[in-house]
């Protein structure tokens, strides 16, 4: 039996359509609620909008403007406003505001070289060192080309660096003996570092190796090269004005030879030729001729020419052989090598003894007897008074060309310790190049590329003023090769200080790096790693077991 129960609502007491467990109908209208959209609620004002006569503006209670939605709005704009100056405006004043230095064609923060040795380094990275005064940034051309802007420069004035291999970025001292000129120390990385303000190169009595004094060299082969252009360095000599002995050193190899590693050397250094002849080979001569190359050379070796082994990257290179290239337009590989130009090579000689720098160049093939075109138009030397030329010419390994400057008596470590600027500027190549010297910041010397043209007699061609990316090198150390040595009188330990050294180009001809496209050297180096890196590797055929590439000229295509 059904008991009808009282409600509220109609229907209440009708059958639930959702069962039991719902006690309400599931239409509404069943409720009693008045579903019209005409019905007027208490509430529809806050939900539903009133709109004006046009149906367009919408009409709201109180004004359009308030405290609350402005504080909103500003706080909207103060966002959007800092996100577009962080992410805009920052980067943007920066690059307008801040100093750059420009990378020269190196690579990476600051443009660091491309040799993949260099660590991260936080400071003072670039390739312009940051203390170098901005009156250094710029210097006139000493032969009149015009200003010059600074490329690199080292200052030194971090105390404590050290230079072996990993340390620098530019910089790395060797671990080796340099038996190539039969030196008397080992030059090992310890005894280069830097002290107030300078580089130091230590040359003591010590023993290592089986040798009875230790020196250093350090040098920027593959990290930093220049080709063109004027380098200088602030000199103070070591040891004393008139003791003989010593041998200090700054100079520049291509980057294709690494100084103290044979095996890198042998058919390279000291080549500086793009011709395919005779002077490619082997001694300079095929059976005997021509009769220049046997005949009023070196006197110590009966009078031949030369011994060296041939340029091993000719521009007689066979097709297909190993070569770093590039190629000339006829196809023919471009002639490379590692060539040298001595900034100066510090010796004591004279009666009295006099201090004096040697500064050369170094050629090979050679002019017959070793005698190049040295005219007054082609070897100019401003104050004969200081400089003369050098009567030493050359040997069975290389040829000079060379003119020896007295050097500032008190800049000498043990007098009264100043220095002095030394330096070269050149211009790479056979039309109008040069090489001019600097001592004393005089220009000591120039040799206009005139001076090494075709010798008939030895039957090669012109050699040009180097073309290669060129390294730098400083080194100080003893050999009775380069002259007499007075190991008695000799006040170790010395010390070669070098305030700075510092790079500059032509504005508008800047060529800074060791792999440059015209004259590439990365792939070749990587190919044959082990003679660049290997310094018991004494040659390139017999110890490390690599041939020369064949010679066209000798007929091996």
């Amino acid at each position: 039996m059904q008991h009808q129960m009282d409600s509220p609502f109609l229907g209440a007491g009708r059958p639930l359509l959702l069962g039991n467990e719902y006690p309400l109908s599931a239409d509404p209208e069943e409720w009693g609620t008045n579903l019209s959209l005409n019905l007027k609620e208490t509430d529809d004002d806050i939900h539903e909008p009133k709109y004006g006569v046009n149906r367009r503006l919408i009409e709201r209670d109180g004004h359009m403007f308030s405290w609350r939605g402005l504080i909103n709005l500003g706080t909207l704009v103060f966002l959007c406003a800092g996100l577009v100056a962080f992410f805009f405006g920052y980067p943007i004043i920066s690059y307008f505001t801040s100093v750059r230095y420009s990378t020269q064609g190196g690579y990476n923060l600051g443009g660091i070289n491309a040799s993949g040795q260099v660590p991260l380094l936080p400071g003072n990275y670039g390739l312009i060192d940051l203390t170098t005064p901005d009156s250094a940034h710029t210097k006139p051309s000493w032969n009149g080309g015009g200003e010059m802007q600074l490329v690199f420069s080292d200052e030194f004035n971090v105390d404590g660096r050290t230079f072996y291999p990993g340390d620098d970025p530019y910089w790395e001292a060797v671990n080796l003996h340099y038996w190539e000129t039969n030196n008397l120390e080992w030059y090992d990385p310890s005894a280069v570092t830097t002290q107030g303000g300078d580089l130091v190169i230590t040359l003591s009595q010590k023993n290592m190796h089986n040798l009875e004094y230790q020196g250093g060299l350090m040098s920027s082969w593959n990290k930093f090269c220049f080709t063109g252009g004027y380098i200088e360095a602030n000199v103070s000599l070591p040891g004393v004005n008139n003791i003989v002995g010593l041998w200090p050193a700054i100079w520049t190899m291509g980057n294709l030879g690494r100084a103290g590693y044979g095996a890198s050397l042998e058919g390279m250094w000291p080549y500086n030729y793009d011709a395919c002849d005779v002077g490619t080979v082997a001694n300079q001569s095929v059976n005997g001729h021509p009769v220049a190359a046997t005949v009023n050379g070196d006197k110590n070796n009966g009078g031949v020419l030369s011994y060296l082994p041939g340029q091993k990257l000719s521009r007689c290179t066979c097709p297909g052989e190993s070569h770093p290239g590039p190629k000339h337009s006829d196809g023919t590989f471009v002639g490379r090598a590692a060539p040298e130009i001595d900034m100066l090579e510090a010796q004591i000689t004279g009666t009295p003894l006099t201090g004096q720098v040697s500064q050369s160049a170094q050629w090979a093939p050679f002019n017959a007897g070793y005698n190049w075109l040295n005219t007054s138009e082609n070897q100019v030397i401003p104050d004969p008074s200081v400089s003369v030329h050098n009567i030493y010419a050359g040997g069975v390994l290389q040829q000079a060309t060379s003119v020896i400057t007295d050097t500032n008596p008190g800049c000498y470590e043990y007098e009264l310790g100043c220095y002095a600027v030394f330096g070269f500027e050149y211009v790479p190549g056979f039309e109008n190049a040069y090489i001019a010297w600097v001592a004393n910041n005089q220009v000591s010397w120039m040799l206009n590329v005139a001076g090494m043209a075709a010798d008939p007699l030895a039957q090669i061609s012109a050699r040009p003023v180097s073309q290669e990316p060129m390294y730098i090198i400083m080194n100080l150390g003893m050999s009775y090769n380069f002259g007499a040595v007075n190991l008695s009188a000799l006040p170790f330990p010395v010390h070669l200080r070098v305030d700075y050294v510092r790079v500059y180009q032509p504005k508008d001809y800047i060529n800074i790096g060791c792999d440059p496209e015209g004259f590439p050297t990365a792939e070749y180096i990587d190919q044959y790693i082990e003679a660049y890196t290997d310094p018991n590797l004494t040659t390139w055929r017999k110890d490390y077991g690599q041939p020369f590439p064949k010679n066209s000229f000798l007929g091996e295509c």
